[in-house]
């Protein structure tokens, strides 16, 4: 005779106000290195290239944690994996915060960047404990509120590198991070495993991707140089090449795929991810280059602002993101998918081409930051929760991994773009970038953004295809 099992715990809104509120502090730990980068990249000595490497390589971590973490959590238990990865994200902020130099620093947010795993694995607990139609509701919460916690980093990190030093602005969203992680382990009941199989994990795929993005990172790295080293540069592409063609014959053939490329090929998966890469690479370019501008002090342009005067810039955007969430997980239910990725595609590729014309009042970048902040809430909260509700409940880590993978893939080819493009413009013998640097990046990725429509136009209306 066999005993049925018991229907999982009821999720408390206590449990779900630690979850956001940890999602809030690690937005924040995220999020401090934007409106000091330009600090950090004098104490530290680097290079434009340098600094927008530092700028994601968070992202990097995460686009090889989230598939792994949302696969772990569809298997084993949403908050068991999410406990043990925030104990991971904690020990990378103490790093960052003890770093004497850019190594360390550059360990430090590697470690850190496990925290983007920390969305699907939320997701997972979330559709566990909750009915469809609040599980909607808190996923859209807490993704807004992992969004919104930019806006404590972007309000403390300035004053309290200026007033203390650089290691307190990591310090004390990571002690944050420490404490909520313990409310959430004691408030949110334990989700039982989803799967019994045994196919173990998929190494060979985790490493080939990071053969793939730090082969990326090296491009981009190189390009500025491309004309003085072609046999290097070329070498790199086509290594590059060799380890994207290893990587997808890998999962096609893996019985437990890191990224299941068999479910990308799905119309609604694949339009999802283009139009989720495309915000993200606008708003990496505008997160890298906005900052830069703010900071220096060129011939006729620039603003010459300081850390603090920075994060009061940058933080009409984080109130747009913020309020990005939950508006787009009201619009996905209301009018579907498409509707609020055109609409978000829109007001990206207007306000980067705007700010490609038009930089030099601080209004402009006020207003500009602001919109590429509201479209990459909006387009990403939408694409998340309309996967999340289209797939079965044990697929809901993988799926959303997929959108949560492209999301930081296309923010560090965003944030590496701009970067070479800031260290090509840069005159020999001088530091400050020439203005044309600035503008061909927000002109760029405006013009992706654009020619983005032609494949968002083609989406459904909803969800499921």
């Amino acid at each position: 005779m066999t005993t049925a099992l018991a229907p999982p715990v009821r999720m408390g809104k206590a449990a779900v106000a630690a979850l956001g509120m940890l999602a809030v502090s690690t937005g924040a730990l995220e999020s401090v290195v934007s409106p000091t980068l330009p600090l950090l990249q004098r104490e530290l000595d680097m290079s434009p290239a340098e600094g927008a490497l530092l700028n994601i390589v968070l992202a990097i971590t995460g686009t090889l944690v989230t598939p792994l973490a949302g696969k772990l959590g569809d298997r084993y238990g949403g908050k068991r994996i999410l406990i043990r990865l925030m104990a991971v994200v904690s020990v990378g902020g103490l790093v960052s915060a003890l770093a004497p130099n850019l190594p360390v620093l550059l360990l430090g947010q590697i470690l850190q960047g496990a925290m983007v795993g920390a969305l699907p694995l939320s997701f997972i607990v979330v559709r566990k404990h909750l009915p469809a139609g609040e599980s909607k509701a808190a996923i859209g919460l807490v993704s807004g509120m992992f969004v919104g916690g930019s806006m404590v980093g972007l309000l403390s990190a300035g004053p309290v590198a200026e007033a203390f030093s650089r290691h307190w602005m990591f310090a004390v969203p990571t002690f944050a991070v420490i404490g909520f992680t313990l409310l959430v382990n004691r408030l949110m009941p334990s989700d039982p495993p989803g799967r019994s199989d045994d196919a173990g994990i998929d190494w060979p795929g985790l490493l080939l991707l990071s053969g793939i993005l730090v082969t990326l990172m090296l491009v981009f790295a190189l390009a500025p140089e491309a004309g003085s080293q072609p046999l290097v540069f070329g070498a790199l592409i086509v290594v590059l090449a060799a380890f994207v063609t290893g990587w997808t014959a890998v999962e096609r053939r893996a019985a437990a795929p890191m990224v299941d490329l068999r479910m990308l090929a799905r119309p609604v998966i694949w339009k999802s991810c283009v139009a989720t890469f495309v915000i993200c690479l606008g708003t990496a370019t505008g997160v890298y280059l906005v900052p830069q501008l703010l900071d220096v002090s060129g011939d006729g342009y620039g603003f010459g602002a300081g850390p603090t005067e920075i994060g009061f810039i940058l933080l009409p955007g984080a109130v747009a993101a913020t309020l990005a969430g939950p508006l787009g997980g009201i619009g996905e239910r209301r009018f579907g998918s498409r509707a609020v990725a055109m609409t978000a595609t829109v007001i990206m590729a207007a306000a980067l081409l705007a700010l490609s014309a038009a930089h030099t009042e601080v209004w402009h970048i006020v207003v500009g930051k602001a919109l590429i902040a509201l479209a990459n809430g909006l387009c990403v909260t939408a694409m998340v929760t309309g996967i999340a509700s289209s797939v079965d409940e044990g697929d809901t880590g993988i799926a959303t991994s997929l959108v949560l993978v492209t999301r930081v893939l296309g923010s560090a080819v965003g944030g590496m773009l701009g970067g070479a493009l800031l260290t090509s413009g840069t005159p020999s013998g001088s530091e400050v970038p020439a203005e044309s640097a600035f503008t061909t990046g927000f002109l760029i990725a405006g013009v992706v953004a654009v020619l983005s429509l032609l494949v968002v136009r083609t989406m459904n209306k909803g969800v499921k295809e």
